[in-house]
Order: C-alpha cells, then sequence, then structure tokens
C-alpha cells in the first residue's frame, strides 16, 4: 500500500513501479469522484455515484474506504481476493484513512508512505498542476499536514525530493519484501 498527500508524486511513482516489476499490478479503486480529462472509467478508477458506493460499504464489499477531499474512495474487497487467487502482488495508491483500515484487517501487507521533501515544495507542485482552484489547493495543504503525521506507523517512508532517488528506494522495498523467507518458502 502507498500513500502520500495529494501532489507527493504518489501516483506517478506508482506507475513506474508497475512498469518495472513482473507481477505486480495496480488496484483500481472506486470512487465517486468525477472522471478528469484524460482518465479512463476501469483504468484509473471506477466511476460510480454515491449511492453506489454506499450500497457497496453498507454490504461489506469494500476492504477499505474513505472520504478524502469531499469525495468517497475505495478498494473492493473482491479485488483483493481475486490478486491473492491469482498469486498477483497488487500495489493500492490509496489515502492514509484507507490504509490504517488495511493494516488493522490486513496486516501481511507492505505500508509505504511517500513524503514531499517540504510543505512549500507540494504547495509548489500543487499550484503547478494548474487545476486545482485556490480554495481546493489551501484543503489539500491543510490534508497534507494530517497524512504526513500519520506517516510514523507505515512500515517504510520515502521522500519525493528526486523522483530517480525515491523510485530506486521503492523497487528496493519491493525487491527486499519479495525476498523474505515467507515468501520463498514452499
Amino acid at each position: 500500500m502507498v500513500s502520500a498527500p495529494s501532489g507527493a508524486g504518489k501516483t506517478s511513482l506508482c506507475r513506474e513501479l508497475i512498469d518495472r516489476f513482473g507481477n505486480l499490478r495496480h488496484s483500481v479503486s472506486f470512487t465517486t469522484r468525477k472522471k478528469r480529462v484524460g482518465e479512463i472509467a476501469g483504468v484509473d478508477y471506477h466511476y460510480v455515484d454515491q449511492a453506489t458506493f454506499s450500497t457497496m460499504v453498507d454490504d461489506q464489499q469494500m476492504a477499505e474506504w474513505a472520504e478524502v477531499h469531499g469525495n468517497h474512495y475505495g478498494t473492493a474487497l473482491d479485488t483483493l481476493n481475486s490478486a491473492a487467487a491469482e498469486g498477483v502482488d497488487l500495489l493500492l495508491d490509496i489515502d492514509y484513512q484507507g490504509a490504517a483500515q488495511l493494516k488493522r484487517n490486513f496486516p501481511h501487507g507492505i505500508f509505504i508512505f511517500i513524503l514531499p521533501p517540504s510543505l512549500e515544495e507540494l504547495e509548489r507542485r500543487l499550484r503547478g498542476r494548474k487545476t486545482d482552484s485556490e480554495g481546493v489547493i489551501e484543503r489539500r495543504l491543510q490534508n497534507a499536514r494530517k497524512e504526513m503525521a500519520e506517516s510514523g506507523w507505515y512500515d517504510y517512508l520515502v521522500v519525493n525530493d528526486d523522483f530517480d532517488v525515491a523510485l530506486d528506494e521503492l523497487c528496493a522495498i519491493i525487491k527486499a519484501e519479495r525476498c523474505r523467507t515467507v515468501h520463498r518458502q514452499s
């Protein structure tokens, strides 16, 4: 599981990890957020309305879910079960609230938090996107402070100051975890 404040580079790093590692698949989350330009349903997210999402939560179909920036996001339990049945490592790009739920219910997972080099750099990145209003940027920065305060319970912390260095660290984590005795014994 990989978490980070919005703008820390989590999505870009996760895409590179998927490209570099065989048997590693991106988990496609469900969201009530509107689809952005260039996003593809079923690839970037499963886009659903609030009623559908609420039904999935009520029917205990979600392994984790959270409200983030005014929208709901979650990982279907079927997604985790299918990956386990196929023997595939699943990369979840999720908020700290969902990661905390997974840590309680699936403690064997690997939890990684991506930190920006500073809040100032995070703000620069968010503004550089030119996709959000001033109010959204301020809310994302406020949420980033809360998210970063939660990073201490993650298994690994990676600072994304230099993209290639952060990617190398993430690759090292995956390689090391795949070499753990529990994964090598038949």
